[in-house]
């Protein structure tokens, strides 16, 4: 009987193997069949240029440029637009790769969403998800994550959600959600789970929610939670506390997210978060109209409708919570994934968007999981109990639904062409945009074009008469045309509205030193640098003005901050080595001069000066010279 056993066994793993080859053969090919239609989706994204705050966050963001910008990005939260440096770390990399071409940064953001949906896929089939592909292809595909992809500075988001799913995937087998508790399985993928995590929180903080998601996972396969389910999680909450405080302090003292806006009482923000589910989960069964900056809402605690948006919230909980019995746990735990996801942006807690809307696509790249989980699940569902479709009505819809969604993808995505499309499609689906107003002006007073940046300027203070920075680049434009004096006014209106403004405290005591009104420009340039201590250009215009009240010592100081903020700065250097020339400082001002000479080669005075300097060091003199 031995030889007959032995001889069973050996004849059942060929077929063993062969169904294992099989399964990871058809794996593949769904794989990369839910890859191929999320780049076909998104092709026009690969064309797309820079938009809105893609400046800050890329072109012109200085820690980009070197290694002691990448300390920046890690030490010092103040020298980024967000402390997000996983996120800034990638984009200095890509500096050192394709420097500025913005195609790389838009493949590198396709790639990202496309291995989360793919990571979607394998995490709801490990956990026995019905409909668990279609899921995928819903999250790849749904038109209402273009502004997340096609948005480079957005990688904040698909960068965090590439991490949230790795860290929930790693924690998934650290400790299986089977039917009972299972024994925690090793160190090791604990402490994977944990530094994804921590990777996911640096990338972007409404991750933070990740534990809350583990433990509400748990509910749904066993209906209840255990000490011994909630005690692994401790240190995640613990983390996701200490960066959610500190993205909200940030938001507060360097975002500027403070003032008269963002002054909601307590049943005001229970009103705005109320609307805010509602439009979130009809915008991803109903996708139209997306809009880059959608309507800010009027909120009125005394009008007794808006209240029906939180109440019915509440209520489709508590009927989802009511049917659990009949129709299981699943429902209730995408929707609470869903609203508990979104939590972090529902108006809560104060974040800078609020000040034009409320709303936003790209707020719900995570949370949309919740809806499209429930929607694509419940399909399958459906069709496995025979009860709405059958097979090819089902296969219909499954492959229709993607379709359908990747055309509208498509087509989204070529509103993010450039910065002017977007905002005009902007203007065309919310004409009281004023933030596309202000931007779209920006654009056009950046192209010369000071006449219609005039007209936008105008139109913002129409629809919002308090803005500061329409102020402020409705008076830089008029500084461009020499019209100081009107200039002035709007840079007083600007910090009247904003005394945070500092670009208005630096381009208002760059009109007060024209006028030779050297105490009172000094005060703005302080003001200034208080609000942004790394503010280069103001460092330099104040060295600028000390040099011409013979202050030299002081502009030396102010100099070397500008040249140490922005190292690539060659109009800094050149004026800190003329003031060291000045001061007899000569091994130091020769230093300086040799940078303005590799930065910029062809730069009229650097040889002169270099050779000047040379000359007096060789004589043991140290005369000065006349400011280039």
């Amino acid at each position: 009987m031995t030889p007959v056993k032995r001889k069973a066994r050996s004849a059942g793993r060929p077929a063993a193997r062969s169904a294992n080859t099989v399964a990871i053969s058809h794996d593949l090919l769904w794989g990369a069949l839910l890859a191929a239609a999320t780049w076909a989706a998104y092709l026009p994204a690969l064309q797309a240029g820079f938009i809105w705050d893609d400046d800050e966050y890329v072109l012109e963001n200085r820690t980009l440029r070197d290694w002691s910008g990448l300390r920046d990005i890690w030490f010092r939260p103040e020298a980024l637009p967000q402390y997000y440096p996983l996120v800034h770390t990638t984009f200095w990399i890509e500096q050192r790769l394709w420097g500025l071409a913005p195609l790389g940064y838009h493949l590198v953001n396709v790639a990202i969403h496309a291995a989360n949906a793919l990571l979607v896929w394998r995490i709801l089939m490990r956990l026995g998800t019905p409909g668990a592909y279609l899921v995928a292809f819903l999250f790849a595909l749904h038109p209402v994550h273009v502004e997340s992809v096609a948005w480079v500075t957005e990688r904040k988001n698909v960068l965090s959600g590439l991490f949230y799913l790795l860290a929930l995937r790693s924690y998934l087998c650290f400790r299986p959600l089977g039917p009972a508790p299972t024994q925690a399985a090793g160190a090791a993928r604990y402490a994977a789970a944990l530094a994804l995590y921590l990777a996911a929180l640096l990338c972007k903080t409404v991750t933070c929610t990740l534990p809350a998601a583990l433990l509400l996972l748990t509910w749904w396969r066993r209906g209840k939670i255990g000490w011994r389910d909630a005690a692994p999680l401790a240190p995640m909450f613990l983390c996701g506390a200490l960066f959610g405080l500190t993205t909200a302090w940030l938001e507060r003292t360097h975002v500027g997210a403070l003032g008269a806006e963002f002054a909601f009482t307590p049943v005001e923000r229970l009103l705005i978060a109320g609307r805010a589910v509602w439009f979130y989960a009809l915008k991803l069964v109903f996708p139209w109209p997306l809009i880059f900056i959608y309507p800010r809402w009027r909120i009125d605690a005394t009008a007794w409708p808006q209240y029906l948006w939180p109440l019915g919230a509440l209520l489709a909980l508590g009927l989802l919570w009511g049917l659990r019995r009949r129709w299981g746990r699943g429902p209730l735990t995408a929707a609470l994934f869903f609203v508990g996801t979104l939590f972090p942006a529902l108006g809560f807690l104060n974040f800078y968007p609020m000040l034009y809307s409320f709303v936003a696509d790209h707020f719900q790249y995570l949370a949309s999981l919740g809806v499209l989980t429930l929607l694509g699940s419940g399909l399958a569902t459906l069709v496995q109990k025979r009860r709405w479709f059958h097979g090819a009505e089902y296969l219909a819809l499954a492959l229709g639904v993607p379709t359908v969604l990747g055309a509208l993808t498509f087509e989204q995505c070529l509103i993010y062409h450039s910065a002017d499309a977007l905002w005009r499609d902007t203007l065309a689906k919310n004409p009281e945009c004023w933030m596309a107003h202000n931007n779209l002006g920006v654009a056009y007073g950046l192209s010369g074009n000071h006449r219609a940046a005039v007209e936008h300027f105008d139109e913002v203070l129409r629809l919002h008469p308090r803005d500061s920075q329409a102020h402020t680049n409705l008076g830089n434009i008029l500084t461009l045309q020499g019209r100081l004096d009107e200039a002035f006014d709007h840079y007083e209106q600007a910090l009247k509205g904003n005394p945070s403004e500092q670009n208005a405290h630096y381009n208002l005591a760059n009109i007060l030193v024209k006028r030779s009104q050297f105490e009172q420009a000094q005060g703005h340039y302080q003001a200034a640098l208080r609000i942004k201590p790394y503010f280069a250009d103001a460092h330099y215009a104040w060295a600028r003005m000390l040099v011409q009240q013979d202050r030299l010592d002081q502009a030396a100081r102010e100099a070397a901050e500008a040249v140490r903020h922005d190292p690539n700065f060659v109009d800094a250097h050149a004026l800190y080595g003329e003031v060291l020339t000045r001061l007899g400082r000569l091994d130091e001002a020769l230093a300086q001069w040799t940078e303005v000479q590799r930065l910029q080669p062809a730069h009229p005075f650097a040889r002169q000066r270099l050779q000047a300097i040379r000359d007096q060091i060789a004589s043991g003199k140290s005369s000065g010279g006349a400011m280039p």
